[in-house]
């Protein structure tokens, strides 16, 4: 069983929920091009995301320490365009007004890679913003929370208080599916707090 793994974010989202699941973890950087593919559907984009920025976390791992590394990314789409990071608070705010109302969807993917394994989940949510009047996209704006966020808002932040209602994972939709990971970890024996029940004569390959 490992006891500890490597993180592949910078992410204080994801270190705090990866905290929460017990796991011992060192974060360390990743460097792979988040750019979509023509015809890319979420799923695929959201896939190919976790697992790059997890095999592209390598070079910045200890050779001597070999662990799993976790990579995760979280899409936000809205009638089948993505909506990621706002270059600037205009953006943001034309991000938010199309927001408004309707019912988009969060893709938050995670992998795990040890040597030649790489194991992989995704979760899908659903997410309805309340109408926003022009006054409260300004307000919320003028917070900066919207900044470096897919799709221009932070669930867990002030944001929780303009949507009307989710379906599906909270935890995915704030950066890290906790289901989906605790079933990754479980499958490559990585010690969380769930698992004593897991048997350490088990093979973690």
């Amino acid at each position: 069983m490992f006891e500890q793994i490597y993180l592949a974010s910078a992410s204080p989202r994801r270190k705090e929920l990866l905290t929460q699941l017990g796991v011992s973890f060192i974060q360390v950087a990743n460097d792979f091009d988040e750019t979509p593919l023509v015809n890319e559907s979420a799923e695929d984009y959201v896939t190919r995301l976790a697992i790059g920025k997890a095999r592209s976390a390598q070079p910045f791992c200890d050779p001597d320490n070999p662990l799993p590394i976790l990579g995760a990314d979280t899409i936000v789409v809205l009638n089948g365009q993505f909506l990621g990071k706002p270059a600037d608070l205009d953006e943001a705010k034309s991000m938010l007004k199309q927001l408004s109302g309707r019912t988009h969807q969060v893709y938050s993917g995670v992998s795990l890679c040890y040597q030649d394994k790489t194991i992989w989940q995704v979760s899908k949510s659903d997410v309805t913003f309340s109408q926003l009047t022009e006054q409260t996209v300004d307000a919320y704006c003028a917070t900066k929370e919207p900044l470096g966020k897919a799709g221009s808002y932070a669930i867990q932040g002030i944001a929780g208080s303009l949507v009307n209602g989710i379906n599906g994972s909270y935890s995915g939709i704030v950066g890290l599916p906790l289901y989906e990971t605790r079933i990754l970890l479980e499958q490559m024996q990585i010690r969380h707090l769930l698992s004593p029940q897991l048997s350490p004569q088990q093979s973690p390959g």
